[in-house]
């Protein structure tokens, strides 16, 4: 996989995760974006997803989709 994909992946799926309000919410919106992303860039939409997943799950423990502030 290039680095790309990843960085996009990454970067679908916190914007989605902040509407979130749960880890698990947040970890399947990465999914379904990370997938998206890696399909639409001829990468494996398997490997898209758990990356979005990851992604989605810790992003509000790297304070990217923390909506409330604290």
């Amino acid at each position: 996989m290039r680095k790309s994909p990843i960085l996009l992946a990454l970067l679908a799926g916190a914007a989605l995760a902040g509407c979130m309000e749960t880890d698990g919410q947040r970890a399947l919106a990465g999914a379904a974006a990370g997938a998206v992303v890696a399909d639409a860039t001829d990468n494996n939409a398997i490997a898209g997803a758990a990356i979005g997943a990851a992604g989605g799950a810790l992003c509000d423990d790297m304070g990217l989709c923390n909506k409330r502030g604290y």
